[in-house]
Protein backbone atom coordinates (compact mmCIF):
# COMPACT_ATOMS: atom_id res chain seq x y z
CA UNK A 1 0.00 0.00 0.00
CA UNK A 2 1.17 3.54 -0.71
CA UNK A 3 -0.39 6.90 0.07
CA UNK A 4 -1.32 7.67 -3.54
CA UNK A 5 -3.37 4.47 -3.78
CA UNK A 6 -4.92 5.25 -0.41
CA UNK A 7 -5.93 8.70 -1.70
CA UNK A 8 -7.45 7.05 -4.77
CA UNK A 9 -9.45 4.59 -2.65
CA UNK A 10 -10.76 7.37 -0.43
CA UNK A 11 -11.47 9.84 -3.27
CA UNK A 12 -13.65 7.34 -5.14
CA UNK A 13 -14.85 5.55 -2.01
CA UNK A 14 -13.74 2.09 -3.21
CA UNK A 15 -14.32 0.27 0.09
CA UNK A 16 -17.12 -1.41 1.97
CA UNK A 17 -19.38 1.19 3.59
CA UNK A 18 -21.61 -1.24 5.46
CA UNK A 19 -21.58 -0.74 9.23
CA UNK A 20 -18.65 1.67 9.24
CA UNK A 21 -17.13 2.49 12.61
CA UNK A 22 -14.18 4.49 13.85
CA UNK A 23 -11.30 2.79 15.65
CA UNK A 24 -13.05 3.42 18.99
CA UNK A 25 -16.24 1.79 17.62
CA UNK A 26 -18.34 4.87 17.03
CA UNK A 27 -20.82 4.65 14.13
CA UNK A 28 -19.47 6.47 11.07
CA UNK A 29 -21.20 7.72 7.94
CA UNK A 30 -19.35 9.38 5.02
CA UNK A 31 -21.63 12.11 3.71
CA UNK A 32 -18.99 13.82 1.56
CA UNK A 33 -15.37 12.58 1.31
CA UNK A 34 -14.07 16.06 0.49
CA UNK A 35 -12.05 17.49 -2.36
CA UNK A 36 -8.51 16.35 -3.08
CA UNK A 37 -6.17 19.12 -1.94
CA UNK A 38 -3.25 19.88 -4.27
CA UNK A 39 -1.87 22.58 -1.97
CA UNK A 40 -0.28 22.54 1.47
CA UNK A 41 -2.31 20.95 4.23
CA UNK A 42 -4.60 17.91 4.67
CA UNK A 43 -5.21 15.52 1.77
CA UNK A 44 -8.94 16.30 1.45
CA UNK A 45 -10.75 19.50 2.36
CA UNK A 46 -14.39 20.40 2.97
CA UNK A 47 -15.42 16.89 3.94
CA UNK A 48 -18.66 16.07 5.75
CA UNK A 49 -19.10 13.04 8.01
CA UNK A 50 -21.43 11.83 10.74
CA UNK A 51 -20.10 10.20 13.91
CA UNK A 52 -22.86 8.68 16.02
CA UNK A 53 -25.49 11.45 15.92
CA UNK A 54 -23.17 14.40 15.34
CA UNK A 55 -22.26 15.87 11.93
CA UNK A 56 -18.72 17.13 11.42
CA UNK A 57 -17.46 19.41 8.64
CA UNK A 58 -13.75 19.82 8.02
CA UNK A 59 -10.70 18.13 6.53
CA UNK A 60 -9.52 14.52 6.17
CA UNK A 61 -5.89 13.39 6.38
CA UNK A 62 -4.63 10.05 5.02
CA UNK A 63 -1.65 7.93 6.02
CA UNK A 64 -0.58 4.35 5.42
CA UNK A 65 0.03 4.08 9.17
CA UNK A 66 -1.54 6.33 11.77
CA UNK A 67 1.85 6.87 13.46
CA UNK A 68 2.93 8.87 10.40
CA UNK A 69 0.84 11.73 11.79
CA UNK A 70 3.55 12.35 14.38
CA UNK A 71 6.39 11.53 11.99
CA UNK A 72 5.15 14.30 9.68
CA UNK A 73 4.75 16.67 12.68
CA UNK A 74 1.11 17.44 11.97
CA UNK A 75 0.34 17.99 15.66
CA UNK A 76 2.24 21.29 15.61
CA UNK A 77 1.04 22.39 12.16
CA UNK A 78 -1.92 24.81 12.16
CA UNK A 79 -2.96 23.55 8.73
CA UNK A 80 -4.12 20.32 10.40
CA UNK A 81 -6.15 21.81 13.25
CA UNK A 82 -9.45 21.22 11.45
CA UNK A 83 -8.92 17.52 10.63
CA UNK A 84 -12.14 15.69 11.51
CA UNK A 85 -11.08 12.20 10.40
CA UNK A 86 -7.78 10.36 10.07
CA UNK A 87 -8.08 7.68 7.35
CA UNK A 88 -5.33 5.06 7.55
CA UNK A 89 -4.50 1.67 6.13
CA UNK A 90 -3.19 0.42 9.46
CA UNK A 91 -4.07 1.95 12.80
CA UNK A 92 -0.90 1.42 14.82
CA UNK A 93 -1.08 4.43 17.15
CA UNK A 94 -3.72 6.77 18.58
CA UNK A 95 -3.02 10.37 17.61
CA UNK A 96 -4.08 13.78 18.86
CA UNK A 97 -4.42 17.21 17.30
CA UNK A 98 -2.81 20.46 18.46
CA UNK A 99 -5.51 20.85 21.13
CA UNK A 100 -4.76 17.49 22.69
CA UNK A 101 -7.98 15.97 21.33
CA UNK A 102 -8.01 12.42 19.97
CA UNK A 103 -8.81 12.44 16.25
CA UNK A 104 -11.33 9.81 15.02
CA UNK A 105 -9.63 7.13 12.92
CA UNK A 106 -10.98 4.96 10.10
CA UNK A 107 -8.86 1.90 9.27
CA UNK A 108 -9.38 0.67 5.69
CA UNK A 109 -7.28 -2.47 5.29
CA UNK A 110 -10.17 -4.83 6.09
CA UNK A 111 -12.65 -2.88 3.95
CA UNK A 112 -10.95 -2.79 0.54
CA UNK A 113 -11.56 -5.67 -1.92
CA UNK A 114 -8.43 -7.79 -2.40
CA UNK A 115 -8.94 -7.79 -6.16
CA UNK A 116 -8.37 -4.01 -6.20
CA UNK A 117 -5.00 -4.39 -4.50
CA UNK A 118 -4.01 -7.33 -6.70
CA UNK A 119 -4.81 -5.46 -9.88
CA UNK A 120 -2.96 -2.37 -8.73
CA UNK A 121 0.12 -4.42 -7.86
CA UNK A 122 -0.06 -6.15 -11.23
CA UNK A 123 -0.16 -2.77 -13.00
CA UNK A 124 2.81 -1.49 -11.02
CA UNK A 125 4.99 -4.58 -11.47
CA UNK A 126 4.37 -5.50 -15.10
CA UNK A 127 6.99 -4.73 -17.73
CA UNK A 128 4.45 -4.91 -20.56
CA UNK A 129 4.57 -2.12 -23.15
CA UNK A 130 1.04 -1.22 -22.00
CA UNK A 131 0.62 -2.17 -18.31
CA UNK A 132 -3.12 -2.88 -18.61
CA UNK A 133 -2.90 -4.73 -21.94
CA UNK A 134 -4.26 -7.90 -20.33
CA UNK A 135 -7.67 -6.22 -19.90
CA UNK A 136 -8.01 -3.87 -22.88
CA UNK A 137 -10.11 -2.25 -24.18
CA UNK A 138 -11.85 -1.91 -20.73
CA UNK A 139 -13.65 1.34 -21.66
CA UNK A 140 -16.62 1.50 -24.00
CA UNK A 141 -16.40 3.46 -27.25
CA UNK A 142 -17.84 6.71 -25.88
CA UNK A 143 -15.55 6.60 -22.84
CA UNK A 144 -12.52 6.10 -25.09
CA UNK A 145 -13.51 9.11 -27.21
CA UNK A 146 -13.88 11.29 -24.11
CA UNK A 147 -10.57 10.08 -22.64
CA UNK A 148 -8.73 10.61 -25.95
CA UNK A 149 -10.10 14.14 -26.22
CA UNK A 150 -8.86 14.93 -22.73
CA UNK A 151 -5.44 13.42 -23.53
CA UNK A 152 -5.19 15.40 -26.77
CA UNK A 153 -6.04 18.72 -25.11
CA UNK A 154 -3.53 17.94 -22.37
CA UNK A 155 -0.85 17.30 -25.01
CA UNK A 156 -1.64 20.52 -26.87
CA UNK A 157 -1.69 22.54 -23.65
CA UNK A 158 1.73 21.17 -22.69
CA UNK A 159 3.10 22.28 -26.05
CA UNK A 160 1.44 25.66 -25.59
CA UNK A 161 3.40 26.12 -22.38
CA UNK A 162 6.66 25.53 -24.26
CA UNK A 163 5.61 27.88 -27.06
CA UNK A 164 4.73 30.52 -24.45
CA UNK A 165 8.30 30.33 -23.12
CA UNK A 166 9.75 30.68 -26.63
CA UNK A 167 7.39 33.57 -27.33
CA UNK A 168 8.66 35.42 -24.29
CA UNK A 169 12.27 34.79 -25.33
CA UNK A 170 11.46 36.05 -28.85
CA UNK A 171 9.75 39.25 -27.64
CA UNK A 172 6.31 38.03 -28.77
CA UNK A 173 7.54 37.41 -32.35
CA UNK A 174 5.27 34.61 -33.62
CA UNK A 175 7.20 34.13 -36.86
CA UNK A 176 10.39 33.53 -34.86
CA UNK A 177 8.66 31.00 -32.65
CA UNK A 178 7.18 29.22 -35.67
CA UNK A 179 10.65 29.03 -37.22
CA UNK A 180 11.96 27.36 -34.09
CA UNK A 181 9.04 24.91 -34.00
CA UNK A 182 9.45 24.18 -37.70
CA UNK A 183 13.15 23.41 -37.34
CA UNK A 184 12.42 21.16 -34.40
CA UNK A 185 9.83 19.33 -36.50
CA UNK A 186 12.32 18.82 -39.34
CA UNK A 187 14.75 17.31 -36.83
CA UNK A 188 12.10 14.75 -35.87
CA UNK A 189 12.50 12.95 -32.56
CA UNK A 190 16.19 12.07 -32.90
CA UNK A 191 17.55 15.51 -33.84
CA UNK A 192 14.77 17.80 -32.61
CA UNK A 193 16.87 19.45 -29.89
CA UNK A 194 19.88 20.27 -32.04
CA UNK A 195 17.70 21.50 -34.94
CA UNK A 196 15.95 23.78 -32.46
CA UNK A 197 19.32 25.11 -31.30
CA UNK A 198 20.33 25.74 -34.91
CA UNK A 199 17.11 27.72 -35.50
CA UNK A 200 17.63 29.67 -32.31
CA UNK A 201 21.14 30.64 -33.45
CA UNK A 202 19.81 31.84 -36.83
CA UNK A 203 16.92 34.30 -36.37
CA UNK A 204 14.44 34.71 -39.23
CA UNK A 205 15.58 38.27 -39.93
CA UNK A 206 19.13 37.01 -40.49
CA UNK A 207 17.99 34.25 -42.83
CA UNK A 208 15.80 36.73 -44.73
CA UNK A 209 18.94 38.57 -45.88
CA UNK A 210 20.07 35.43 -47.71
CA UNK A 211 16.76 33.94 -48.87
CA UNK A 212 17.65 34.47 -52.54
CA UNK A 213 20.90 32.51 -52.23
CA UNK A 214 20.14 28.85 -51.51
CA UNK A 215 23.79 27.94 -51.04
CA UNK A 216 24.14 30.59 -48.33
CA UNK A 217 21.05 29.31 -46.52
CA UNK A 218 22.42 25.77 -46.70
CA UNK A 219 25.81 26.97 -45.49
CA UNK A 220 24.24 28.66 -42.46
CA UNK A 221 22.05 25.72 -41.47
CA UNK A 222 24.58 22.96 -42.15
CA UNK A 223 27.41 24.99 -40.65
CA UNK A 224 25.56 25.78 -37.43
CA UNK A 225 24.69 22.09 -37.15
CA UNK A 226 28.41 21.27 -37.22
CA UNK A 227 28.19 19.45 -40.55
CA UNK A 228 30.78 21.62 -42.36
CA UNK A 229 33.63 21.12 -39.93
CA UNK A 230 35.41 18.26 -41.75
CA UNK A 231 37.45 18.22 -44.98
CA UNK A 232 35.69 17.73 -48.33
CA UNK A 233 36.62 16.66 -51.85
CA UNK A 234 33.42 17.81 -53.56
CA UNK A 235 33.52 21.36 -54.96
CA UNK A 236 30.00 22.19 -53.75
CA UNK A 237 30.79 21.07 -50.20
CA UNK A 238 34.03 23.08 -50.26
CA UNK A 239 32.09 26.14 -51.42
CA UNK A 240 29.51 25.70 -48.62
CA UNK A 241 32.26 25.50 -46.03
CA UNK A 242 33.91 28.64 -47.42
CA UNK A 243 30.58 30.51 -47.36
CA UNK A 244 29.88 29.39 -43.81
CA UNK A 245 33.29 30.47 -42.49
CA UNK A 246 32.69 33.91 -44.01
CA UNK A 247 29.16 34.22 -42.55
CA UNK A 248 30.31 32.83 -39.21
CA UNK A 249 32.70 35.75 -38.80
CA UNK A 250 30.37 38.31 -40.37
CA UNK A 251 27.55 37.62 -37.90
CA UNK A 252 29.75 36.48 -35.02
CA UNK A 253 27.66 33.31 -34.76
CA UNK A 254 27.88 31.07 -31.73
CA UNK A 255 28.72 27.53 -32.84
CA UNK A 256 27.09 24.46 -31.28
CA UNK A 257 29.01 21.76 -29.49
CA UNK A 258 26.98 18.85 -30.81
CA UNK A 259 26.30 17.40 -34.25
CA UNK A 260 23.06 15.75 -35.42
CA UNK A 261 22.76 11.98 -35.28
CA UNK A 262 22.80 9.80 -38.44
CA UNK A 263 22.65 6.41 -36.72
CA UNK A 264 19.72 4.07 -37.34
CA UNK A 265 18.07 6.57 -39.68
CA UNK A 266 16.76 6.11 -43.19
CA UNK A 267 18.80 8.14 -45.70
CA UNK A 268 15.83 10.36 -46.55
CA UNK A 269 15.75 11.40 -42.89
CA UNK A 270 19.48 12.20 -42.68
CA UNK A 271 19.96 15.61 -41.03
CA UNK A 272 21.85 16.83 -44.13
CA UNK A 273 18.74 16.18 -46.29
CA UNK A 274 16.29 17.67 -43.80
CA UNK A 275 18.41 20.82 -43.37
CA UNK A 276 18.76 21.20 -47.15
CA UNK A 277 14.98 20.89 -47.50
CA UNK A 278 14.49 23.38 -44.68
CA UNK A 279 16.80 25.80 -46.47
CA UNK A 280 14.70 25.51 -49.64
CA UNK A 281 11.51 26.09 -47.67
CA UNK A 282 13.03 29.29 -46.24
CA UNK A 283 14.02 30.38 -49.73
CA UNK A 284 10.57 29.83 -51.20
CA UNK A 285 8.50 31.31 -48.39
CA UNK A 286 8.03 34.60 -46.59
CA UNK A 287 6.19 35.28 -43.32
CA UNK A 288 5.33 31.59 -43.29
CA UNK A 289 3.25 31.52 -40.10
CA UNK A 290 1.10 34.42 -41.32
CA UNK A 291 0.54 32.54 -44.57
CA UNK A 292 -0.26 29.26 -42.85
CA UNK A 293 -2.84 30.96 -40.64
CA UNK A 294 -4.86 31.73 -43.78
CA UNK A 295 -5.21 28.04 -44.65
CA UNK A 296 -8.75 26.76 -44.27
CA UNK A 297 -7.86 23.09 -44.74
CA UNK A 298 -4.74 20.91 -44.26
CA UNK A 299 -4.55 20.27 -48.03
CA UNK A 300 -3.36 23.85 -48.55
CA UNK A 301 -0.34 23.16 -46.35
CA UNK A 302 0.50 20.08 -48.41
CA UNK A 303 0.66 22.29 -51.52
CA UNK A 304 2.82 24.97 -49.89
CA UNK A 305 5.27 22.42 -48.50
CA UNK A 306 5.62 20.54 -51.78
CA UNK A 307 9.31 21.45 -52.19
CA UNK A 308 12.55 19.66 -53.07
CA UNK A 309 16.09 20.24 -51.87
CA UNK A 310 18.67 21.94 -54.12
CA UNK A 311 19.75 19.82 -57.13
CA UNK A 312 23.06 18.86 -55.49
CA UNK A 313 21.12 16.76 -52.98
CA UNK A 314 19.38 14.75 -55.69
CA UNK A 315 22.76 13.01 -56.07
CA UNK A 316 23.82 13.05 -52.42
CA UNK A 317 22.63 12.04 -48.97
CA UNK A 318 25.70 13.51 -47.29
CA UNK A 319 28.42 15.97 -48.29
CA UNK A 320 31.00 13.24 -48.75
CA UNK A 321 29.62 10.68 -51.20
CA UNK A 322 27.76 10.86 -54.50
CA UNK A 323 24.80 8.52 -55.01
CA UNK A 324 22.43 7.69 -57.91
CA UNK A 325 19.75 10.27 -58.70
CA UNK A 326 16.92 10.43 -56.17
CA UNK A 327 14.85 13.60 -55.85
CA UNK A 328 14.86 14.83 -52.26
CA UNK A 329 11.33 16.18 -52.00
CA UNK A 330 9.21 16.41 -48.87
CA UNK A 331 6.83 13.46 -49.09
CA UNK A 332 3.22 13.61 -47.96
CA UNK A 333 4.02 11.53 -44.89
CA UNK A 334 6.65 14.01 -43.71
CA UNK A 335 4.45 17.03 -44.48
CA UNK A 336 1.67 15.38 -42.46
CA UNK A 337 4.19 14.98 -39.61
CA UNK A 338 4.93 18.73 -39.80
CA UNK A 339 1.23 19.65 -39.81
CA UNK A 340 0.50 17.41 -36.83
CA UNK A 341 3.54 18.30 -34.74
CA UNK A 342 4.20 21.92 -35.75
CA UNK A 343 1.26 23.64 -37.43
CA UNK A 344 -1.52 22.25 -35.21
CA UNK A 345 0.29 22.96 -31.90
CA UNK A 346 1.04 26.49 -33.15
CA UNK A 347 -2.64 27.06 -33.99
CA UNK A 348 -3.68 25.76 -30.56
CA UNK A 349 -1.07 27.85 -28.73
CA UNK A 350 -2.01 30.94 -30.75
CA UNK A 351 -5.63 30.56 -29.65
CA UNK A 352 -4.75 29.49 -26.11
CA UNK A 353 -2.40 32.40 -25.42
CA UNK A 354 -4.59 35.00 -27.11
CA UNK A 355 -7.87 33.75 -25.69
CA UNK A 356 -9.27 33.03 -29.17
CA UNK A 357 -11.09 29.69 -28.96
CA UNK A 358 -11.65 29.38 -32.72
CA UNK A 359 -7.95 28.63 -33.28
CA UNK A 360 -8.08 25.82 -30.74
CA UNK A 361 -11.12 24.33 -32.43
CA UNK A 362 -9.36 24.59 -35.79
CA UNK A 363 -6.37 22.69 -34.40
CA UNK A 364 -8.52 19.82 -33.12
CA UNK A 365 -10.61 19.71 -36.30
CA UNK A 366 -7.50 19.40 -38.45
CA UNK A 367 -6.31 16.45 -36.37
CA UNK A 368 -9.66 14.78 -36.94
CA UNK A 369 -9.20 15.21 -40.73
CA UNK A 370 -5.59 14.03 -40.98
CA UNK A 371 -4.70 10.34 -41.26
CA UNK A 372 -3.08 8.87 -38.13
CA UNK A 373 0.58 8.43 -37.34
CA UNK A 374 1.85 4.87 -37.65
CA UNK A 375 4.59 4.03 -35.17
CA UNK A 376 5.47 1.51 -32.48
CA UNK A 377 3.16 3.14 -29.95
CA UNK A 378 0.07 3.38 -32.14
CA UNK A 379 0.59 -0.13 -33.52
CA UNK A 380 0.66 -1.56 -29.99
CA UNK A 381 -2.59 0.18 -29.06
CA UNK A 382 -4.24 -0.97 -32.29
CA UNK A 383 -3.11 -4.55 -31.64
CA UNK A 384 -5.10 -4.41 -28.40
CA UNK A 385 -8.28 -3.18 -30.05
CA UNK A 386 -7.91 0.59 -29.56
CA UNK A 387 -8.95 2.61 -32.62
CA UNK A 388 -6.42 4.74 -34.47
CA UNK A 389 -8.42 6.24 -37.33
CA UNK A 390 -7.11 9.82 -37.38
CA UNK A 391 -4.29 12.01 -36.05
CA UNK A 392 -6.72 12.90 -33.25
CA UNK A 393 -6.41 9.28 -32.06
CA UNK A 394 -2.68 8.82 -32.63
CA UNK A 395 -1.74 12.01 -30.78
CA UNK A 396 -3.93 11.03 -27.83
CA UNK A 397 -2.51 7.49 -27.71
CA UNK A 398 1.07 8.78 -27.84
CA UNK A 399 0.25 11.08 -24.90
CA UNK A 400 -1.32 8.18 -23.01
CA UNK A 401 1.71 5.95 -23.50
CA UNK A 402 4.38 8.57 -22.75
CA UNK A 403 2.72 10.48 -19.90
CA UNK A 404 0.69 7.76 -18.19
CA UNK A 405 1.78 4.21 -19.06
CA UNK A 406 5.52 4.92 -18.95
CA UNK A 407 5.17 6.75 -15.64
CA UNK A 408 2.72 4.21 -14.18
CA UNK A 409 0.12 6.92 -13.57
CA UNK A 410 -2.64 4.30 -13.65
CA UNK A 411 -4.52 5.99 -10.81
CA UNK A 412 -4.90 9.12 -12.97
CA UNK A 413 -5.85 7.23 -16.12
CA UNK A 414 -9.47 6.58 -17.16
CA UNK A 415 -8.52 3.02 -18.12
CA UNK A 416 -6.68 2.30 -14.87
CA UNK A 417 -9.41 3.76 -12.65
CA UNK A 418 -12.09 1.80 -14.50
CA UNK A 419 -10.09 -1.41 -14.11
CA UNK A 420 -9.55 -0.89 -10.38
CA UNK A 421 -13.17 0.13 -9.83
CA UNK A 422 -14.46 -3.07 -11.40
Amino acid sequence: MNERLLQFIWQFQYFNHAFLTTADEQALQIIKPGTLNHNQGPDFIEARIKIDDKIWVGNVELHVQSSQWHQHQHSTDKNYENVILHVVWQNDEAIQNAFGETIPVLELQSLVPKITLQRFEQLMRTNDFIPCSFTLPVLNELSWIAWKERLLIERLEERSQLIAIWLQQANQHWEEVFWRCLARGFGMKVNADIFEQVAQSLPVNLLARHKNQIHQLEALLLGQAGLLSSSFDDDYAIMLKKEYNFLLKKYDLKTLNKQPDFLRMRPHNFPTIRLAQLAMLVKQSSHLFSKIKTAAQPNEIFKWFDISANDFWNYHYTLHEQTPYDQKSLGRSFIRHIIINVVVPMFFAYGHLRGEHAWKEKAVNWLMQLSPEQNLITKQWKAHGIENKAAFDSQALIQLKNNYCNKKRCLECAVGTKLLKE
